[in-house]
């Protein structure tokens, strides 16, 4: 953070991009701001491509006669519904709109919009810190128009709405996943105002799409700590509207002296180890939804306290209705989330006894290309108090890592497809789709991860005949004649 003189702030802008502004400006006589993030990166010395353009008078004007002046191919794109333009010429975006100012109506965020002075566009803002102004015009080149001084609140890392943050939160509950958002960004404290009026409004923010709430929540996700914004979203009460699921884990039970632990600290700790190793966005979303399934498995047992059987098969079944909810995708990135939930205590309990060839053969298949990643959540899962049991616990994950590639090596696990097919079967044994070709494909399947039979055609297929005289199949038909040929053999 630095503040900026007038002439520092010029010599910050003064490039092709910021001349040619200036000049359009001063020729169609327009007041010409540049203002909101750009403004407020320039003073945090951030690197920043968000250039917003507000002008007393025509946004798309100003943006037509922009385009028109620069040198090279700029592409110009209207949108007359909301008075805004965006020009695109080379690296740079830049977004124009008119100076307005807004009303709103209580059941709706889409504001009455007339036009206005640059005040009213910079009351209408949503923090402080993002209603600065710098003036683009050569007359007051790099003059700063600062009426809510956000510079002191980006000095001090305060977040604060410019106006009475009732009405501002009210207006556009958007605003408070927004306020959240840049705290956790810019770790940024909320001003005690402002944090309140988070609490007296959350429950507006039911008026607000999930789409919208998604994009705010998935730039907390991606922020170098996570577990900062989400402590912010549950203690202003917003976590409850969004994600009932993650804030119901901020429970604590005692029972005959005995406790269980906090799993929504618990994971958000889960969260910020996976986000200091990985920029996964999805990885990160199995981090904070892995033991979303606790609070439903949770049971009391007189002998050994408070337990949470198959939380993670719970949590791995409210994955799905929850991506739908939230407008997150319901594609490969929701099934991987699900995998994950559900293995997620599979490593664990590999590593709490002894480390087996055949257990590891079983999560090599059932994780197959994801099982860095599942290996990585369950590493950043181990928060326990206890330095000791955490040591054991890595120590042995170090043991299953390098069993996973020495299995993999030998026996080629990973998202293997069993050597006899039930085509095969069928075709062997003259037999339609039933209840015995599935007996066998699960016995042969069972029997290679089992390291019963190796992974190869002719023991799969010796292990095939031995185990259908066991359940009493003719064999008119051996596969030796060589008439049995595989589906992607056929192909060849």
């Amino acid at each position: 953070m630095k503040i900026l003189t007038t002439e520092e702030i010029r010599q910050k802008i003064d490039s092709p991009l910021f001349h040619a502004l200036t000049a359009t400006a001063d020729d169609l006589g327009m007041e010409c701001y540049l203002v909101g993030g750009y403004v407020r990166d320039l003073f945090l010395q951030r690197p920043t491509n968000d250039i917003d353009v507000v002008v007393v008078g025509s946004g798309i004007a100003m943006a037509k006669a922009f385009a028109a002046r620069l040198k090279g191919k700029a592409a110009v794109s209207v949108f007359a519904n909301f008075g805004t333009a965006q020009v695109k010429w080379h690296s740079h975006e830049v977004e124009f709109v008119g100076a307005r100012r807004e009303s709103y109506s209580h059941d709706s965020r889409k504001p009455i919009v007339e036009d206005g002075t640059l005040e009213d566009d910079q009351n209408r803002r949503d923090f402080t810190i993002n209603a600065m102004a710098v003036c683009l015009n050569a007359a007051r080149l790099g003059e700063l128009v600062d009426p809510f001084e956000g510079v002191l609140d980006l000095e001090d890392g305060i977040i604060r709405t410019p106006l009475d943050p009732d009405i501002t939160f009210s207006d556009d509950p958007l605003r408070m996943m927004r306020c959240v958002r840049f705290a956790a960004q810019l770790r940024f404290v909320i001003e005690e105002e402002t944090f309140d009026a988070l609490g007296r409004n959350a429950e507006r923010l039911r008026i607000v799409s999930a789409e919208r709430i998604i994009v705010e929540l998935n730039k907390i996700m991606e922020t170098a700590a996570p577990s900062y914004g989400f402590v912010e979203l549950h203690r202003s009460g917003l976590l409850s509207v969004i994600l009932p699921e993650l804030a119901a884990l901020d429970c604590v039970e005692t029972r005959n002296g005995r406790a269980h632990k906090n799993n929504f600290y618990h994971t958000l700790e889960v969260l910020d180890n996976v986000a200091a190793k990985s920029d996964n966005l999805y990885l990160r979303w199995a981090a904070l939804l892995h033991d979303i399934g606790k609070p439903r498995s949770k049971q009391w047992d007189a002998a050994v306290g408070w337990t949470f059987h198959n939380h993670n098969y719970l949590g791995e079944k409210m994955i799905p209705a929850l991506f739908k909810r939230l407008k997150l995708p319901l594609d490969e990135r929701m099934k991987y989330v699900k995998k994950l939930v559900g293995l997620h205590m599979r490593p664990i309990a590999i590593a709490d006894d002894e480390v087996t060839d055949s257990a590891v053969r079983r999560l090599l298949f059932e994780a197959g290309d994801d099982i860095d990643d599942l290996m990585l959540l369950c590493e950043a899962d181990i928060t326990s108090k206890n330095e000791q049991r955490k040591k054991n616990f890595l120590q042995n994950f170090k043991i299953v890592r390098q069993k996973l590639v020495d299995i993999e090596e030998k026996d080629r696990i990973r998202n293997f497809q069993p050597p006899v097919t039930g085509d095969d079967i069928m075709q062997v044994f003259h037999l339609p789709p039933c209840r015995e070709i599935g007996v066998l494909k699960t016995a042969l399947k069972d029997a290679i991860l089992d390291g019963v039979v190796p992974n190869e055609r002719d023991a799969a297929w010796q292990f095939v005949l031995n185990k259908a005289k066991e359940m009493g199949l003719e064999t008119p038909q051996t596969p030796a004649d060589n008439t049995i040929v595989k589906e992607s053999d056929k192909n060849q």
